[in-house]
């Protein structure tokens, strides 16, 4: 049963302290004690604001199963999250399935070379997911992996002449900046393949000694998923007919290539490897994730979450390695962000529609921006990005923080406009209901500017009183807590991108606008504004008029009110 409307909400009021641009990820490395844990399973009824849990586990054909005999009441007054389920193909209820903690798997980047925006368009959403949890007053321990050993890893690292050691802590350093610039929280476990090779080695022993793991002639190991008979399910395709012992030994396939697939690949001269029980060698793309989850979150837990694009080979190849090995479900729940396309096209270097998240900083484009367009369409539709868009986005974050500027430093006289409070609090309801309801970033947002529009109306219109401010200014922060906008960092992160261009080489490749907007320093600017403040109190209106103009073309904007000169950059 799900939980009716017949309970006022009240989540947690907890905030994560922002990351900043250009932190080092290696120095900032979470650790977790609880490894090789086991977790039971819980099922879940949900009535009225109550959480009911039942927690009797019994075998069906292998697989941990729950039962409901017994029910234990949880006093709980969160809002119940519904999310589409990659496996079984529906919306459904997210939940703890020990009660308490809800553990996530993120599959994160393969440190090549820089992420693109296709790939932080799937982070930003499940920051999105992450953060709209912990609002609702979940306790949550993530983990997300970092590939730092695969086929296009050692082949980058040796034409560049690099350990793949040396080679990919410059891409990996370079992603948690980019994360930190799109407003991206941190997960409590960050997982390097090449530090869980030994828990890898076991687990491929695990499916030898089941007859599921076989060695081929050149010392590599591979899954015989004739072995699996479930093998297809969450990409809902048949592979029964796939001869016994056909193989493929490329990390990244179609379904139409499918094979038995590696597990171990046995060392090439000159490649980096490791010597251990099973040879010497390197670990194959998905036997990488198999063994983190195990380690880090135990044999079966919450939600397993990436881009659609990894959907097959690599999290089919997931659930068959585990649920071979253990006998249980992997991951009760599974979550796919849709492919973002670029005017339309696929996204592709050939195309010329293939975009960096420098690239675009590079261009003049606002980190707040890019993150306020990557999280506006809901995860589960393809997202077409274009320059008008991004424009567009830019836009409608400047409205948002101008409007909430306007509320926080206005000198509203007392009172209280009951239409715009009760304006407020369905905001709030409409906001938490949409992103609740598989996270409808679309709705959420719309939520928030049907209220930035009738705040603006009162405040014009002399109805907006002081009474009313304080449950703005709620509604908005909870909004910021999701959206992460609000705050100001654009300058920062620009001239860290611009820095980052002089370091690499690439500062021809920085739009004439962007360095012209930060050829003067904040407190060059700040000096102007003041003189123009001065020419004008001394009616030296030609200075003042001057100094507009020439801050206009560096792409500086100044905004006049009762309070005084303002400035920011287009």
């Amino acid at each position: 049963m799900r939980r009716g409307d017949c309970s006022n909400l009240r989540p947690s009021e907890a905030q994560e302290q922002k990351q900043w641009w250009g932190l080092r990820p290696r120095l900032l490395r979470p650790t977790y004690a609880g490894a090789n844990v086991g977790h039971p399973s819980f099922t879940r009824l949900h009535w009225c604001g109550w959480t009911f849990d039942c927690a009797d586990v019994t075998m069906r054909n292998g697989r941990a199963r729950t039962e409901p005999p017994a029910a234990k009441l949880l006093d709980t007054h969160r809002m119940t999250i519904r999310l589409f389920n990659t496996l079984s193909n529906t919306v459904e209820d997210l939940e703890p399935s020990d009660g308490e903690t809800l553990r996530m798997y993120v599959c994160g980047p393969t440190v090549y070379d820089y992420g693109h925006i296709g790939n932080f368009r799937t982070f930003l959403q499940l920051d999105v997911l992450r953060r709209f949890l912990k609002q609702e007053g979940r306790k949550l321990l993530q983990v997300m992996n970092i590939t730092d050993v695969d086929d296009k890893i050692i082949r980058n690292a040796a034409a560049a002449k690099l350990d793949i050691d040396e080679y990919t802590e410059k891409y990996e350093r370079a992603f948690f900046q980019d994360l930190d610039a799109l407003g991206c929280e941190r997960p409590e476990i960050v997982a390097r393949a090449t530090e869980n090779i030994p828990q890898m080695v076991a687990l491929i022993e695990r499916l030898a000694a089941k007859d599921l793991a076989y060695q081929t002639p050149d010392g590599s190991w591979y899954f015989r998923i004739a072995g699996f008979p479930e093998y297809g399910k969450l990409a809902k395709k048949d592979f029964s007919g796939i001869n016994d012992g056909a193989r493929v030994d490329v990390d990244e396939y179609d379904k139409d290539s499918a094979r038995d697939f590696a597990l171990w690949k046995a060392a090439k001269p000159g490649e980096h490897h490791w010597d251990t029980r099973l040879g010497t060698g390197r670990p194959g793309w998905h036997i990488e994730c198999s063994a983190m989850a195990l380690r880090y979150l135990g044999e079966s837990f919450d939600l397993h979450a990436g881009g659609e694009d990894l959907m097959f080979p690599h999290h089919e190849n997931e659930i068959a390695q585990t649920e071979s090995a253990t006998g249980k479900t992997m991951a009760y729940h599974w979550m796919h962000v849709r492919f973002l396309l670029v005017d339309g096209r696929k996204m592709s270097k050939s195309e010329g529609n293939f975009f960096t998240l420098r690239d675009l900083l590079l261009k003049g484009y606002k980190a707040s921006a890019i993150r306020f367009l990557l999280i506006s369409v809901p995860y589960r539709h393809p997202l077409n990005f274009t320059t008008e868009g991004l424009s567009e986005s830019a836009s409608a974050v400047e409205r948002v923080r101008t409007f909430a500027q306007r509320i926080r430093g206005g000198d509203w006289p007392a009172g209280d406009n009951k239409e715009l409070e009760a304006q407020a609090a369905k905001a709030q309801q409409q906001f938490s209901a949409a992103l609740a309801d598989d996270l409808n970033t679309s709705e959420a947002r719309a939520a928030i500017f049907d209220l930035v529009r009738a705040g603006n109306v009162a405040a014009d219109s002399g109805s907006l009183y002081a009474g009313n401010v304080p449950g703005i200014v709620e509604v908005l922060r909870r909004f910021d807590e999701i959206f992460a906008v609000l705050d100001d960092r654009d300058a920062e992160i620009a001239r860290g991108a611009l820095q980052w261009a002089q370091e690499e080489g690439r500062g021809d490749q920085a739009a004439p606008e962007l360095l012209a907007a930060y050829s003067l320093s904040d407190q060059q600017i700040d000096a102007l504004v003041a003189e123009r403040e001065q020419a004008r109190r001394t009616r030296n209106f030609a200075r003042a008029d001057s100094i507009r103009k020439e801050l206009f073309a560096l792409g500086i904007l100044i905004e006049d009110s009762k309070d005084g000169a303002r400035w920011k950059r287009k």
